[in-house]
């Protein structure tokens, strides 16, 4: 059964995704040195979570600690508590440690687990964060304060990988490395590969609702792409055809997201949006055709 924070998804996720993604600096650091005393006093550091361009649709996130001293402060780890997920999303310094300067934020990537996809409507969405730092001439201590996550980064993520999860225990939907070019170069034909997860068998509803644009990748108007097409018992390829959606200089020299296609399904009552990443062969071909069609 969907929950009220899966009902209401829908409003959060369109202004979730038209704030900007901020992209973080990090540095190095690994595990904590000494035994830190916890703390559930307020400390030196305020926690936000963000999200990277380049981290869109890879379950990653980051996490941007702010010193809000006139010292600096050195960070040997930090963990964030959420409902949404079913572990701690947790950071560790490569390098030892990170050192944040007075009154500076700085940003460290983290990686989702998995989500908690059956959330009831009266449980907690509290965002707690535990942060490991010690400052000049004093031992490291573990202090828990509470988080904030501004652009609903966490909700957003959670929900995609509940989609996901959902989707592939119905079936497995890739894109195929192949790209058919067309005479003239001007568009292309990529294919949507769909395969059951169990063939013939008894399985949850699924339907592609339809199929979003990308910063890179349109429909052509003679030739637009299929709407509410229900996963078959059988396997099934999907023919689409694509043409430039942007010909500036940029676009593909700073693409992030371009070949990472938005599928808006319908599995029993959830619905949402699946992203289909190309594969690398895909993607390389991909880029050369919009380079080559933008040129023609």
């Amino acid at each position: 059964m969907m929950s009220w924070r899966w009902r209401s998804f829908a409003v959060s996720s369109a202004l979730a995704m038209a704030m900007p993604l901020v992209a973080g600096c990090n540095s190095g650091g690994s595990g904590n040195t000494g035994s830190p005393t916890p703390s559930e006093m307020s400390g030196p550091i305020t926690v936000e979570v963000n999200q990277s361009r380049d981290q869109y649709g890879k379950q990653a996130i980051q996490i941007q600690l702010t010193n809000t001293t006139d010292s600096p402060v050195t960070v040997t780890g930090a963990r964030l508590h959420s409902p949404l997920f079913e572990g701690d999303i947790s950071w560790e310094p490569s390098a030892g440690s990170l050192e944040l300067p007075p009154r500076q934020p700085k940003s460290v990537p983290a990686v989702l687990p998995a989500a908690t996809c059956n959330t009831s409507a009266d449980e907690s969405t509290e965002l707690k964060a535990d942060v490991t730092h010690s400052t000049p001439g004093k031992d490291p201590v573990m202090v828990s304060t509470s988080a904030s996550d501004p652009f609903g980064v966490l909700e957003r993520n959670a929900y995609e990988l509940c989609i996901a999860a959902e989707a592939a225990a119905v079936a497995t939907i890739v894109l195929d490395p192949g790209l058919e070019l067309a005479a003239d170069g001007r568009t292309a034909v990529v294919r949507l590969v769909i395969t059951p997860a169990t063939p013939g068998g008894t399985r949850q509803s699924l339907t592609i609702a339809s199929i979003d644009e990308t910063t890179l990748l349109a429909q052509p108007p003679a030739a637009p792409w299929p709407r509410n097409v229900a996963v078959r018992a059988d396997r099934q390829e999907i023919p689409l055809t694509i043409r430039p959606a942007r010909c500036d200089p940029h676009a593909v020299a700073e693409d992030k997201v371009g070949t990472l296609l938005p599928l808006r399904v319908a599995i029993g009552e959830r619905k949402g949006v699946l992203k289909v990443a190309a594969p690398n062969d895909l993607r390389s071909r991909i880029y050369d055709f919009i380079t080559d069609a933008c040129a023609g």
